[in-house]
């Protein structure tokens, strides 16, 4: 029946009946010596990696037991992958490691591991119980039971006690073991494990990781850096993580590196990178994720800088079952797929042969580590118990195939392997099994009575943070470096002219003396995106960087968004303070999950243990004379506003440009913040305000003793008075700054005495500053650059709704249009003279 094949009682059935069938060897193994002759793993590893196999094993049956009756809230269990224990095992506990959601083994396999290194020395086993025969242990890593991993004692190994009573039929009561003394050597090491997953299926604010917030695997401490995707996202942030961990590998002795980790920098947000320099990153994925977008990304990127000779130490590892869900992946199509990327070298192992993906993954870590090159595991894996729990895999698969999977159940084949070898019997490892299920089983029970988040400020509370008097304070401790200790450095960097006596400046020279402050003040920080090196950007504003601070901190990428970004996310993981540019706005959205679903939820699913300080650089919005279009003239940033946590500030004069790009840095660098500085193109380059050749758009750059006076705090407007200011308020932003005072001058002539605020952060808003100044005269008009629909100002107006605001109120908005070429775009974009229009109108109500 194929119901004897899908569910978790009949795949416990299945395990139990093949540990009975197994007949016991004629001679028993002593646990120390090789597993088989030529096996690079002994006995008591080799049942290390079983325990960790069933301890992910009875996870996913606990999970199941815990949804039948609504107190589970995640089904999507590791069963069938269960070999990737093996791969944790040939990895070092200090590689950084980021999993996809069937990693229940790895995830114990490593938190035994690292519990282990942190046992002191006189209280591990002697080597000689442990090690390996010389030559047969792999160059790489440390594998269970070497110093890493808690071993198995050899006399519990062969001779584990009374067994336990057979089990009841109904898989949701395990039998307790008999006899005074557990017939387990191993589940100890996974207790903390087991609990963490525990907490997360039934959503407990003691989950160590997210506190309830997603089931995730992920702990600070055991280098597990978590992620919630199912398709590959987190890819492109593993490339980066790679790059980041090289470069810093790579920094020079000045001070920079201590102990095993590397420092970097002395300024504001001086960070150490997390692991050791010879670090490699290990990241997880299934094969249908090979055929998504952003796999292809990060291999592409992988691949790109492998050709260009420059190191990314990845170790990626795909574990196929070949199904995405209900739909098959092509026989040989992941294969040939992996093979064919370009400068990443291939593995491919069993994944229910433990001893060979322990030798394969051993063999490809020990290859990445040394080269410092990228490759790539081929982990052949079944899947059992179906996706998930209400997945009935009857309607896509054939009852031949299911067991087809169960013949291949990879706890079962290290069973096997076991009792063929004579380390222990079919009878001693179910008792192994038995016991690790009991203590599953109570461990859910006692996780089930914990709290859940019990509010909305508990949900949001690790979002992210903000600490604008520690933000203001690194500001002020920058200037303090820059007119002080850093002064000669500072002098040398900007030939001998420092910018602030340069004479006034346009927006794209503040930014750009702005980001040459930063580097300067954040060795960590590193500039890079497509063309900004040696042609210094499409619009000039990084032109000179690189000669400045060098090719290793100002450099080119390949053309793709979400490599860009994606390796800002792992640059700043790993410690940097990337500070990556997107070409232009429109150019965002192909990519914008990488700040979505990637940048922004780090701190929200790990509490903050782990964050990616980046600020993102972006030119955007309309205007531009003589180029334009829909791709250089994007007014969309909705899908930026929506982003929980997102910073989103647009500087439109040089003199806020440049303590606002200063504020993201230290505001990156303080609390972890993930800033998008929205630079308008149309105002790059200009000068003049009211009359040309006025000079009025442009301003001086503060010489350090003034940046603190000069302070611009997150969510904080500027307001311009017009005349008396009494009679009409103006919100605006952007582009919309300029045209609004130009309007307001129009007004002044006529009397109308007028208030221009300038938002300068669109995320958050700075819903005081509108309130305050919208209640001073009564009447708003909200000049909003970008669309009707899901525009900026729409927000306004909900602030001001939201506040009881009871005076009038209009807006003057772009048309739900993409921006078209030349005169056109006058038709669907703001002008002054609309402006003016819409003004007179309110001021006649």
């Amino acid at each position: 029946m194929l119901s004897d094949v899908t569910t978790p009682q009949d795949l416990d059935d299945r395990f139990r009946e093949t540990l009975a069938a197994l007949p016991a060897a004629q001679q028993r193994r002593d646990p120390a010596d090789p597993v088989t002759d030529d096996a690079p793993l002994t006995g008591a590893q080799v049942l290390d990696l079983f325990d960790a196999q069933v301890a992910s094993r009875q996870l996913d049956l606990a999970g199941r037991w815990l949804r039948s009756f609504g107190e589970g809230f995640y089904t999507i269990g590791s069963a069938g992958h269960e070999g990737n224990a093996a791969v944790a095992a040939a990895l070092r506990p200090t590689d950084p490691a980021l999993l996809h959601y069937r990693s229940g083994a790895f995830y114990c396999q490593r938190a035994a591991q690292a519990a282990a290194e942190a046992t002191p020395a006189d209280q591990a086993q002697p080597a000689a119980d442990t090690q390996p025969p010389a030559g047969t242990q792999p160059a790489t890593g440390t594998p269970p039971g070497t110093g890493t991993q808690p071993v198995v004692d050899p006399q519990r190994a062969v001779d584990p006690g009374p067994a336990a009573e057979p089990k009841a039929a109904d898989q949701s009561e395990p039998s307790e073991p008999s006899g005074t003394e557990p017939p387990t050597g191993g589940f100890a090491a996974y207790a903390d494990a087991a609990r963490d997953v525990l907490r997360g299926m039934v959503a407990s604010s003691q989950e160590p990781i997210a506190g309830g917030r997603h089931k995730v695997f992920g702990r600070a401490d055991l280098a597990i850096v978590p992620t919630t995707s199912t398709i590959a996202s987190h890819l492109p942030r593993a490339v980066g993580m790679g790059l980041a961990v090289e470069r810093l590998r790579r920094l020079d002795s000045a001070g920079r590196r201590t102990g095993a980790g590397v420092r970097v920098g002395s300024g504001a947000g001086a960070a150490h990178a997390p692991w050791p320099p010879d670090a490699i990153v290990v990241c997880s994925f299934g094969d249908a994720s090979v055929n998504h977008a952003s796999a292809t990304a990060a291999f592409n990127t992988a691949g790109w800088y492998d050709h260009g000779k420059l190191r990314i130490p990845v170790l990626f590892v795909c574990e196929d079952n070949g199904l995405g869900i209900s739909v098959r992946t092509p026989e040989g199509w992941v294969e040939a797929t992996l093979r064919a990327k370009p400068g990443i070298r291939y593995f491919s192992a069993d994944g229910a042969d433990p001893v060979q993906t322990y030798a394969v993954a051993a063999e490809a870590a020990a290859w990445v580590r040394r080269t410092r090159r990228p490759a790539v595991l081929h982990l052949r894996t079944v899947r059992l118990m179906g996706h998930a729990g209400a997945d009935a895999e009857s309607a896509y698969r054939s009852p031949a195939e299911l067991a087809e999977d169960l013949d291949r159940d990879p706890v079962a084949a290290t069973a096997r392997l076991l009792v063929d070898a004579g380390v222990a019997t079919g009878e001693e490892l179910l008792a192994r099994y038995d016991e690790t299920g009991w203590q599953v089983r109570r461990l859910a029970e006692e996780v089930l009575g914990e709290p859940k988040l019990a509010s909305a400020a508990d949900v949001v509370s690790a979002l992210a943070p903000r600490r604008p008097m520690r933000v203001a304070r690194a500001v002020a401790d920058a200037a303090a470096r820059a007119s002080g200790p850093g002064a000669g450095a500072r002098a040398e960097a900007f030939g001998g002219k420092p910018p602030e006596l340069s004479g006034p400046m346009t927006l794209a020279q503040s930014i750009n003396a702005a980001l040459a402050d930063g580097m300067l003040d954040h060795p960590q920080m590193a500039i890079f995106g497509e063309d900004v090196a040696a042609k210094g950007g499409v619009y000039g504003v990084t032109k000179g960087l690189r000669d400045r601070f060098g090719a290793a901190r100002v450099f080119d990428t390949l053309l793709d968004e979400t490599s860009v970004l994606g390796l800002g996310l792992g640059a700043g993981l790993a410690g940097m303070l990337p500070v990556p540019e997107i070409q232009y706005l429109a150019y965002l959205h192909n990519a914008e999950d990488q700040l979505r679903g990637e940048a922004a939820t780090m701190r929200f699913f790990s509490q903050g243990a782990f964050r990616n300080p980046m600020v993102v650089r972006v030119a955007g919005l309309a205007y531009q004379e003589g180029f334009g279009g829909h791709f250089h003239n994007d007014n969309s940033v909705a899908v930026l506003r929506d982003v929980p946590g997102l910073v989103v500030a647009v500087p439109a004069r040089p003199d806020d440009a440049a303590p606002m790009l200063r504020t993201c840095l230290a505001s990156a660098a303080v609390d972890g913040s993930v800033c998008v500085f929205l630079e308008p193109i149309a105002l790059y380059h200009t000068r003049d305000l009211y009359a040309d050749g006025d000079g009025e758009w442009l301003a001086g750059y503060p010489e350090p003793g003034a940046w603190v006076a000069g302070h611009v705090p997150i969510g904080r407007a500027r307001v311009y008075r017009v005349g008396s200011a009494d009679d009409l308020t103006i919100i605006t932003f952007g582009n919309g700054v300029r045209m609004s005072l130009r309007a307001a001058a129009v007004l002044a002539e006529e009397g109308v005495g007028t208030r221009v605020v300038d938002l300068r952060w669109l995320a958050p808003l700075p819903v005081a500053d509108i309130i305050r100044e919208s209640s001073a005269t009564g009447r708003v008009l909200v000049v909003d650059e970008t669309r009707r629909s899901g525009g900026v100002g729409e927000g306004v107006i909900a602030a001001l709704v939201d506040a009881g605001y009871v005076g009038a109120a209009r807006r003057v908005a772009a048309v739900d249009s993409f921006v078209p070429l030349g005169p056109a775009a006058r038709h669907v974009l703001v002008s002054a003279e609309a402006i003016t229009d819409g003004a007179r109108t309110l001021l006649a109500r």
